[in-house]
């Protein structure tokens, strides 16, 4: 059988041509409007090309010096929903997730339950995660790390070389297209401004966070860690579109189909807005056209224009994008929208 180079690796041309059926596969579920489970979805599809019994992924605190680490995002196939908390107990630990963390963009494996600390092993032994292959990436825009990690247990193969470069090949692309989708719904182009956002499903489960925003609610909520929100801000869901108070912040709560985009914001100091102003402003810098926003408070296009001009005026901005960033830097008037 013929066989090519794949990031360094031999794979014959049925598996190239599998690998390349499996990324149109993950750019058709990208494509899909409102889909809540794209890398769930997306890594099933995998599966079919690197068999594995189960995984976990999601968003990690980036210091690799943080003990223990933490995960603020996170989803798993044929895992129990205990496995992230059970996790957290070792994590500060758990060499090997500080050696992925510590080398982003490459991918690790490991087998046997062979950690320097027993604690770590027992946890492995639990769960069966006897073969490790685990790539992580920087994600500068929410301030985290982005990480996707597959198991296999004691009685399989380990993963070899070929299936690590198909795994980073993988990993690539959905990264990248998850990207997208969450740019998309924040209505966010830039590089590295989406930590004080956040993407929920209406039942609270986060498939999306930045690192201030969960600085923002772990200082108000002691306790909370991360993948679903506290239940102070998952009961205010579905009364979006609203505006709730988050300690000394305010927090922009917006539909988009079926997920809700959740925005920290905290006007200059100094500057005080009328509350339907602040309102109407912060709307406008989440991506609320004149109309949308006056239908959303019960007020006219013009009276939404003129709000917005003095926003502009006030605090010193001339575009949305300046807007935006006077209202996350800003002390907080919060008003529920009605």
């Amino acid at each position: 059988m013929v066989a090519v180079q794949a990031n360094g690796a031999q794979v014959s041309i049925a598996t190239l041509e599998a690998f390349n059926q499996c990324v149109l596969q993950l750019a058709s579920l990208a494509r899909e409007q409102g889909s809540s489970h794209f890398i769930a979805d997306g890594l099933q599809a995998f599966r079919q090309l690197v068999p594995f019994a189960s995984a976990w992924w999601g968003e990690m605190s980036a210091s690799v010096s943080s003990a223990p680490l933490q995960s603020w995002m996170h989803g798993r196939i044929d895992l129990p929903a205990s496995f992230a908390t059970e996790w957290r107990h070792v994590a500060g630990l758990d060499s090997f997730a500080h050696d992925t963390l510590a080398k982003p963009g490459r991918v690790i494996r490991d087998s046997e339950f062979t950690d320097p600390v027993e604690a770590v092993n027992d946890f492995a032994r639990r769960y069966d995660l006897y073969h490790l292959m685990c790539i992580t990436f920087e994600l500068p825009e929410s301030g985290l790390s982005f990480f996707v990690c597959l198991y296999r247990g004691e009685d399989e193969q380990a993963f070899n070389a070929s299936e690590e470069g198909l795994f980073a090949a993988f990993c690539a692309h959905l990264l990248q297209l998850w990207r997208f989708q969450v740019q998309d719904m924040i209505r966010l182009d830039t590089g590295n401004g989406a930590s004080d956002f956040g993407v929920a499903r209406l039942d609270g489960s986060l498939l999306y966070v930045g690192a201030r925003l969960c600085a923002a609610i772990q200082r108000e909520v002691p306790g909370w860690s991360g993948s679903v929100l506290p239940a102070e801000v998952t009961a205010q869901l579905h009364q979006v579109p609203c505006v709730m108070r988050l300690g000394r912040c305010a927090l922009t709560l917006s539909p988009n189909a079926e997920h809700v985009i959740l925005s920290l914001e905290a006007p200059p100091p100094g500057v005080v807005l009328a509350p339907r102003e602040r309102t109407a402003a912060m709307l406008f810098a989440a991506g609320h056209s004149y109309k949308e926003i006056a239908r959303m408070l019960s007020l006219s296009p013009a009276t939404v224009r003129t709000y917005l001009r003095n926003c502009y005026a006030q605090l010193g901005v001339k575009s949305k994008v300046e807007l935006g960033s006077a209202l996350r830097s800003a002390a907080p008037v919060v008003e529920k929208i009605v």
